[in-house]
Protein backbone atom coordinates (compact mmCIF):
# COMPACT_ATOMS: atom_id res chain seq x y z
CA UNK A 1 0.00 0.00 0.00
CA UNK A 2 1.33 3.44 -0.94
CA UNK A 3 1.95 6.08 1.69
CA UNK A 4 0.07 9.04 0.25
CA UNK A 5 1.69 11.49 2.69
CA UNK A 6 5.24 10.33 1.94
CA UNK A 7 7.75 12.79 0.50
CA UNK A 8 7.91 10.68 -2.66
CA UNK A 9 4.19 11.04 -3.26
CA UNK A 10 3.62 12.21 -6.85
CA UNK A 11 0.38 14.03 -7.52
CA UNK A 12 0.79 13.47 -11.26
CA UNK A 13 0.23 9.75 -10.68
CA UNK A 14 -3.26 10.52 -9.34
CA UNK A 15 -3.99 12.86 -12.24
CA UNK A 16 -3.03 10.23 -14.79
CA UNK A 17 -5.22 7.66 -13.04
CA UNK A 18 -8.14 10.11 -12.96
CA UNK A 19 -7.82 10.85 -16.66
CA UNK A 20 -7.66 7.13 -17.54
CA UNK A 21 -10.53 6.25 -15.17
CA UNK A 22 -12.79 8.90 -16.64
CA UNK A 23 -11.79 7.55 -20.04
CA UNK A 24 -13.18 4.17 -19.03
CA UNK A 25 -10.17 2.33 -17.59
CA UNK A 26 -11.36 -0.07 -14.89
CA UNK A 27 -7.79 -0.82 -13.77
CA UNK A 28 -7.03 2.91 -13.36
CA UNK A 29 -10.12 3.31 -11.20
CA UNK A 30 -9.06 0.28 -9.13
CA UNK A 31 -5.56 1.68 -8.66
CA UNK A 32 -6.87 5.09 -7.65
CA UNK A 33 -9.16 3.52 -5.04
CA UNK A 34 -6.43 1.24 -3.66
CA UNK A 35 -3.94 4.12 -3.55
CA UNK A 36 -6.01 6.03 -0.98
CA UNK A 37 -8.02 3.28 0.70
CA UNK A 38 -5.56 2.43 3.47
CA UNK A 39 -5.14 5.91 4.91
CA UNK A 40 -8.87 6.64 4.80
CA UNK A 41 -9.62 3.34 6.54
CA UNK A 42 -7.07 4.01 9.30
CA UNK A 43 -8.60 7.43 10.00
CA UNK A 44 -12.15 6.03 9.77
CA UNK A 45 -11.40 3.24 12.27
CA UNK A 46 -10.29 5.73 14.91
CA UNK A 47 -13.27 7.91 14.10
CA UNK A 48 -16.03 5.28 14.40
CA UNK A 49 -14.30 2.61 16.59
CA UNK A 50 -15.88 -0.37 14.80
CA UNK A 51 -13.72 -2.10 12.12
CA UNK A 52 -16.80 -3.15 10.15
CA UNK A 53 -18.26 0.34 10.26
CA UNK A 54 -14.88 1.81 9.29
CA UNK A 55 -14.74 -0.45 6.24
CA UNK A 56 -18.28 0.52 5.21
CA UNK A 57 -17.55 4.21 5.78
CA UNK A 58 -14.38 4.04 3.69
CA UNK A 59 -16.30 2.39 0.86
CA UNK A 60 -19.08 4.95 1.18
CA UNK A 61 -16.84 8.02 0.99
CA UNK A 62 -14.78 6.62 -1.88
CA UNK A 63 -17.93 6.08 -3.92
CA UNK A 64 -18.88 9.67 -3.12
CA UNK A 65 -15.46 10.96 -4.16
CA UNK A 66 -15.21 8.96 -7.37
CA UNK A 67 -18.63 10.14 -8.52
CA UNK A 68 -17.30 13.70 -8.17
CA UNK A 69 -14.08 13.11 -10.13
CA UNK A 70 -15.37 15.16 -13.04
CA UNK A 71 -15.58 18.16 -10.65
CA UNK A 72 -11.86 18.05 -9.82
CA UNK A 73 -10.47 21.23 -11.44
CA UNK A 74 -6.79 20.41 -10.82
CA UNK A 75 -6.12 23.71 -9.04
CA UNK A 76 -4.80 21.82 -5.99
CA UNK A 77 -3.25 18.44 -5.25
CA UNK A 78 -5.77 15.65 -5.76
CA UNK A 79 -5.19 14.25 -2.27
CA UNK A 80 -6.08 17.65 -0.76
CA UNK A 81 -9.30 17.80 -2.80
CA UNK A 82 -10.10 14.17 -1.98
CA UNK A 83 -9.56 14.40 1.78
CA UNK A 84 -11.55 17.60 2.05
CA UNK A 85 -14.55 15.67 0.71
CA UNK A 86 -13.81 12.63 2.90
CA UNK A 87 -13.34 14.55 6.15
CA UNK A 88 -16.33 16.81 5.53
CA UNK A 89 -18.40 13.64 5.14
CA UNK A 90 -17.00 12.28 8.42
CA UNK A 91 -18.04 15.45 10.23
CA UNK A 92 -21.54 15.69 8.73
CA UNK A 93 -22.70 12.05 8.44
CA UNK A 94 -25.48 10.68 10.62
CA UNK A 95 -24.63 9.52 14.12
CA UNK A 96 -22.82 6.18 14.29
CA UNK A 97 -23.75 3.34 16.63
CA UNK A 98 -20.72 3.88 18.86
CA UNK A 99 -21.51 7.58 19.18
CA UNK A 100 -24.81 6.46 20.67
CA UNK A 101 -23.01 4.13 23.09
CA UNK A 102 -20.17 6.44 24.22
CA UNK A 103 -21.26 9.98 24.99
CA UNK A 104 -18.79 11.50 27.46
CA UNK A 105 -15.61 10.89 29.43
CA UNK A 106 -17.65 10.53 32.62
CA UNK A 107 -19.87 7.78 31.22
CA UNK A 108 -16.88 6.07 29.61
CA UNK A 109 -15.03 6.07 32.91
CA UNK A 110 -18.08 4.70 34.69
CA UNK A 111 -18.25 1.92 32.12
CA UNK A 112 -14.62 1.01 32.75
CA UNK A 113 -15.31 0.95 36.50
CA UNK A 114 -18.01 -1.71 35.99
CA UNK A 115 -15.31 -4.06 34.64
CA UNK A 116 -13.75 -5.73 37.66
CA UNK A 117 -9.96 -5.85 37.97
CA UNK A 118 -8.72 -9.44 37.74
CA UNK A 119 -5.06 -10.25 38.26
CA UNK A 120 -3.50 -12.60 35.71
CA UNK A 121 -1.24 -15.47 36.68
CA UNK A 122 2.08 -15.69 34.85
CA UNK A 123 0.69 -18.36 32.51
CA UNK A 124 -2.44 -16.30 31.85
CA UNK A 125 -0.35 -13.21 31.16
CA UNK A 126 1.64 -15.16 28.58
CA UNK A 127 -1.37 -16.79 26.93
CA UNK A 128 -3.43 -13.57 26.88
CA UNK A 129 -0.63 -11.28 25.68
CA UNK A 130 -2.33 -10.47 22.36
CA UNK A 131 -5.72 -10.03 24.01
CA UNK A 132 -4.22 -7.55 26.50
CA UNK A 133 -2.85 -5.50 23.61
CA UNK A 134 -6.23 -5.63 21.86
CA UNK A 135 -7.90 -4.44 25.05
CA UNK A 136 -5.45 -1.55 25.37
CA UNK A 137 -5.89 -0.36 21.78
CA UNK A 138 -9.66 -0.71 21.82
CA UNK A 139 -9.93 1.12 25.15
CA UNK A 140 -7.75 4.01 23.99
CA UNK A 141 -9.62 4.20 20.69
CA UNK A 142 -12.88 4.26 22.65
CA UNK A 143 -11.63 7.32 24.52
CA UNK A 144 -11.64 9.24 21.24
CA UNK A 145 -15.40 8.78 21.02
CA UNK A 146 -15.72 11.05 24.06
CA UNK A 147 -14.40 13.98 22.02
CA UNK A 148 -16.56 16.05 19.72
CA UNK A 149 -16.37 15.00 16.08
CA UNK A 150 -14.18 17.96 15.15
CA UNK A 151 -11.83 17.36 18.08
CA UNK A 152 -11.71 13.64 17.30
CA UNK A 153 -10.83 14.10 13.64
CA UNK A 154 -8.20 16.75 14.30
CA UNK A 155 -6.68 14.65 17.09
CA UNK A 156 -6.46 11.65 14.74
CA UNK A 157 -4.79 13.74 12.03
CA UNK A 158 -2.56 15.78 14.33
CA UNK A 159 -1.61 13.28 17.05
CA UNK A 160 -1.69 9.89 15.36
CA UNK A 161 -0.38 11.01 11.97
CA UNK A 162 1.45 14.22 12.95
CA UNK A 163 -0.16 16.23 10.17
CA UNK A 164 0.92 19.80 10.87
CA UNK A 165 -1.33 22.81 11.26
CA UNK A 166 -0.73 24.16 7.75
CA UNK A 167 -1.67 20.94 5.97
CA UNK A 168 -4.39 20.04 8.49
CA UNK A 169 -6.02 23.44 8.14
CA UNK A 170 -5.91 23.09 4.36
CA UNK A 171 -7.53 19.66 4.49
CA UNK A 172 -10.31 20.85 6.79
CA UNK A 173 -10.70 24.33 5.29
CA UNK A 174 -10.08 26.11 8.59
CA UNK A 175 -7.32 28.42 9.81
CA UNK A 176 -4.02 27.06 11.11
CA UNK A 177 -4.66 28.76 14.43
CA UNK A 178 -8.07 27.11 14.74
CA UNK A 179 -6.52 23.73 13.94
CA UNK A 180 -3.88 24.23 16.64
CA UNK A 181 -6.42 25.36 19.22
CA UNK A 182 -8.78 22.41 18.62
CA UNK A 183 -5.88 19.94 18.69
CA UNK A 184 -4.57 21.44 21.92
CA UNK A 185 -8.00 21.22 23.55
CA UNK A 186 -8.48 17.62 22.42
CA UNK A 187 -5.07 16.71 23.83
CA UNK A 188 -5.86 18.35 27.15
CA UNK A 189 -9.26 16.64 27.42
CA UNK A 190 -7.77 13.21 26.70
CA UNK A 191 -4.78 13.77 28.95
CA UNK A 192 -6.97 14.93 31.84
CA UNK A 193 -9.14 11.82 31.52
CA UNK A 194 -6.18 9.46 31.21
CA UNK A 195 -4.37 11.14 34.09
CA UNK A 196 -7.44 10.53 36.28
CA UNK A 197 -8.23 7.04 35.06
CA UNK A 198 -5.48 5.29 33.07
CA UNK A 199 -2.56 3.43 34.61
CA UNK A 200 -0.57 3.87 31.39
CA UNK A 201 -0.29 7.60 32.12
CA UNK A 202 -0.52 7.76 35.91
CA UNK A 203 0.86 4.83 37.87
CA UNK A 204 -1.33 5.71 40.85
CA UNK A 205 -4.46 4.77 38.87
CA UNK A 206 -5.65 1.20 39.49
CA UNK A 207 -6.96 0.71 35.93
CA UNK A 208 -4.50 -1.58 34.14
CA UNK A 209 -4.97 -3.24 30.75
CA UNK A 210 -3.90 -6.72 31.96
CA UNK A 211 -6.27 -6.51 34.94
CA UNK A 212 -9.20 -5.48 32.74
CA UNK A 213 -8.63 -7.96 29.90
CA UNK A 214 -10.49 -10.95 31.33
CA UNK A 215 -13.41 -8.66 32.13
CA UNK A 216 -13.30 -7.21 28.60
CA UNK A 217 -13.44 -10.74 27.20
CA UNK A 218 -16.36 -11.67 29.46
CA UNK A 219 -18.21 -8.49 28.48
CA UNK A 220 -17.63 -9.15 24.78
CA UNK A 221 -15.42 -6.11 24.27
CA UNK A 222 -12.52 -8.35 23.29
CA UNK A 223 -13.04 -11.49 21.23
CA UNK A 224 -10.12 -13.83 21.76
CA UNK A 225 -10.97 -15.72 18.56
CA UNK A 226 -11.28 -12.59 16.40
CA UNK A 227 -9.18 -9.70 17.69
CA UNK A 228 -10.52 -6.43 16.32
CA UNK A 229 -7.56 -4.11 16.83
CA UNK A 230 -4.44 -6.18 17.42
CA UNK A 231 -4.33 -7.92 14.05
CA UNK A 232 -3.84 -7.37 10.32
CA UNK A 233 -0.87 -5.01 10.53
CA UNK A 234 2.88 -5.06 10.02
CA UNK A 235 3.76 -1.50 11.04
CA UNK A 236 3.07 0.95 13.82
CA UNK A 237 1.80 4.44 13.09
CA UNK A 238 5.04 5.99 14.29
CA UNK A 239 6.80 4.16 11.43
CA UNK A 240 4.67 5.73 8.71
CA UNK A 241 4.01 9.29 9.94
CA UNK A 242 5.62 12.10 7.99
CA UNK A 243 5.22 15.33 9.86
CA UNK A 244 6.65 16.58 13.14
CA UNK A 245 4.09 19.15 14.21
CA UNK A 246 5.78 20.11 17.52
CA UNK A 247 2.46 21.31 18.87
CA UNK A 248 2.60 19.50 22.21
CA UNK A 249 2.07 21.86 25.15
CA UNK A 250 4.17 19.92 27.64
CA UNK A 251 6.50 16.99 28.00
CA UNK A 252 3.79 14.97 29.73
CA UNK A 253 1.34 15.47 26.87
CA UNK A 254 4.03 14.53 24.36
CA UNK A 255 4.83 11.40 26.35
CA UNK A 256 1.18 10.29 26.59
CA UNK A 257 0.65 11.15 22.94
CA UNK A 258 3.31 8.63 21.97
CA UNK A 259 0.98 5.91 23.32
CA UNK A 260 -1.41 6.66 20.45
CA UNK A 261 1.33 6.76 17.80
CA UNK A 262 2.42 3.31 18.95
CA UNK A 263 -0.91 1.88 17.73
CA UNK A 264 -1.04 -0.25 14.57
CA UNK A 265 -1.26 1.14 11.06
CA UNK A 266 -3.51 -1.39 9.39
CA UNK A 267 -2.43 -2.57 5.96
CA UNK A 268 -6.04 -2.57 4.89
CA UNK A 269 -6.03 -3.25 1.19
CA UNK A 270 -9.53 -3.16 -0.21
CA UNK A 271 -10.91 -6.66 -0.48
CA UNK A 272 -11.81 -8.18 -3.84
CA UNK A 273 -15.49 -8.38 -2.95
CA UNK A 274 -15.43 -4.70 -1.98
CA UNK A 275 -13.94 -3.79 -5.35
CA UNK A 276 -16.71 -5.77 -7.04
CA UNK A 277 -19.30 -4.03 -4.86
CA UNK A 278 -17.72 -0.71 -5.77
CA UNK A 279 -17.83 -1.48 -9.49
CA UNK A 280 -21.44 -2.59 -9.24
CA UNK A 281 -22.59 0.72 -7.78
CA UNK A 282 -25.13 2.03 -10.30
CA UNK A 283 -23.79 5.57 -10.27
CA UNK A 284 -20.20 4.39 -10.79
CA UNK A 285 -21.24 2.10 -13.64
CA UNK A 286 -23.12 4.89 -15.38
CA UNK A 287 -20.41 7.49 -14.93
CA UNK A 288 -17.49 5.33 -16.01
CA UNK A 289 -19.32 2.96 -18.36
CA UNK A 290 -18.04 -0.17 -16.67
Amino acid sequence: MENIFASEYIDLDDRILIKDAIGGSKSALDHLVRRHYGFIYNVALRFVLSPDDAEDLTQEVLVKVITKLGQFRQDSEFRTWLYRIVFNHFLSMKKTKMENVISSFDSYGEGLDTIANQDLSYDEAMSLKEEVEDAKISCMTGMLMCLSREQRLIFILGEYFEIDSELGANLLNITSENYRQILSRARKDLYNFMNRKCGLVNLENPCRCPKKTKGFIQAGWVNADDLQFNNNFTKKINEVVLYKSNLCDSYLEEKYGSLFKDHPFYNKSIRKEKILEFHNDSVIKELFEI
